[in-house]
């Protein structure tokens, strides 16, 4: 088998026999891996700290989010006075403690325009301390995790890393594939000095956890920046995502659910009412968390205080249990519910890629979804580890491996037309795609053009 390198093209023994498919199925496995792997293993890392985010949280953020239980609970008024006294600024949200032992949050617009989480206990109503809005040590790892701090670019690069890795899956699958005469299917054979252990390992970890992979990629694109973006307007243009019904005859503002913090995918661009009047005075925040509590909102829910005359209460809560998510609105002068959406009001779309995205964060079944999950991305990374280890070894001398073009063209346009058909559901894959097989051909006629 040839194998192409720089300057020159050499025979690499033992992969004469071959066939073209094989060679061109091979040829763009090694590609989606060049590509995906480092994304492959930062992802899996992060994750791997982002399924426990709640119980680190609560580890090295003690001090501030938990208390002990008390026999009743402060107003809510009263921490949030308490709070913008310590802190002056605006109050703009209010979360209610998620568990007996956890903190009331407040969220705090300061005068030069930073937010800040205040955290308070909800028995005293005492002040624990703060943090800029997002700061904790989850955050961040959802930061990297999700390339955020690279803007669109990075959520962008994101979104081909996860198109190829699908990629990377059905390619494997087919080099994996049992053929006569083959071993390492399901057993690792050799010992780690050896290439065949570390190409046995691969094989063998990768058809274990290539669906998961194809779950966590499939299951990640709702919040890429362009699919995702797409699929959620059509699901919700289409009553496949939040129901229009919803909205019909309720006075509504040009706000929407993302601007007021987060948000499920379903209900990022879903409008937010405007209270119907315009009473002498509100009904203000204690009664509004009591008449939230006395729709019976799963503890933890957030609340969006109102900050101009037409504004509305807002509580929306998204728990592990996906069936318990709800977004409630209140007319913040009747207290009067304008909008009570759960997940059971959702379309068909909307329902299928909230709770795949809750499983995908560790969170539908418990700790049981966290460990499976834990397992995959250590699993990620060591075949990661192995595909990096399986090269180096196979790799030769000057060279960058690339398995050779089939001697029969017409397999590798036959592979080339299976990846269009991603290319079309992921159309920014398509493109990395496009822009992949042009350099592919122009170094392929360089190396020949120096050959000659």
């Amino acid at each position: 088998m040839t194998d192409i390198i720089i300057g020159r093209t050499t025979t690499v023994a033992g992969n004469n026999n071959a066939s073209d498919l094989y060679r061109a199925v091979w040829r763009w496995h090694f590609y989606a891996g060049l590509l995906v792997l480092p994304f492959l293993i930062t992802l899996a890392l992060t994750g791997a700290l982002y399924l426990f985010r709640d119980e680190i949280d609560a580890v090295v953020h003690s001090d501030l989010k938990r208390v002990e239980v008390g026999t009743a609970l402060a107003a809510p008024s009263a921490m949030i006075a308490a709070a913008t006294a310590q802190y002056p600024g605006e109050a703009m949200k209010f979360t209610t403690p998620a568990t007996p032992t956890a903190s009331a949050e407040i969220t705090v617009k300061q005068a030069n325009g930073e937010k800040l989480a205040v955290y308070a206990n909800p028995y005293t109503g005492a002040i624990l301390g703060s943090l800029p809005d997002k700061g904790t040590i989850m955050y961040l790892i959802r930061d990297l995790h999700s390339l955020k701090f690279f803007g669109t670019i990075g959520r962008g690069a994101i979104e081909i890393a996860a198109g190829w890795a699908i990629l990377l899956v059905g390619t494997g699958v087919y080099l994996w594939w049992p053929r006569k005469g083959r071993g390492g299917a399901l057993s690792v054979r050799g010992r780690p000095r050896q290439r065949i252990f570390w190409r046995d390992l691969h094989a063998v970890t990768g058809i274990f956890v290539g669906g998961v992979i194809l779950f966590l990629a499939a299951t990640g694109m709702p919040w890429s920046v362009f699919w995702g973006d797409k699929v959620n307007a059509w699901a919700n243009s289409s009553n496949f995502g939040y129901p229009s019904g919803f909205w019909t005859n309720i006075p509504m503002s040009d706000e929407h659910m993302n601007h007021q913090g987060e948000t499920s995918w379903s209900t990022q661009h879903a409008m937010v009412p405007n209270s119907s009047g315009h009473a002498a005075s509100a009904i203000g925040i204690d009664r509004a968390v009591a008449i939230f509590d006395g729709l019976e909102v799963a503890n933890g829910y957030a609340v969006a205080i109102p900050n101009a005359p037409t504004d509305v209460y807002t509580a929306s809560v998204f728990p592990d249990d996906v069936e318990r998510q709800r977004i409630v609105h209140l007319d913040q002068y009747t207290g009067k519910p304008l909008i009570d959406l759960s997940y059971a009001d959702f379309g068909a779309a909307a329902k299928a890629l909230e709770w795949g995205i809750s499983v995908h964060l560790g969170q539908q079944f418990g700790l049981a979804n966290q460990l499976f999950l834990l397992a995959a991305c250590m699993a990620i990374m060591a075949l990661a580890v192995s595909a990096a280890v399986m090269w180096w070894k196979r790799r030769p001398s000057g060279s960058l491996g690339v398995p050779a073009l089939p001697n029969d063209r017409s397999k590798l346009a036959g592979v080339i037309v299976i990846l269009a058909v991603g290319g079309v559901i992921y159309p920014l894959v398509g493109a990395s795609l496009v822009a992949m097989l042009c350099l592919d051909l122009a170094a392929t006629r360089m190396w020949r053009t120096k050959a000659a």
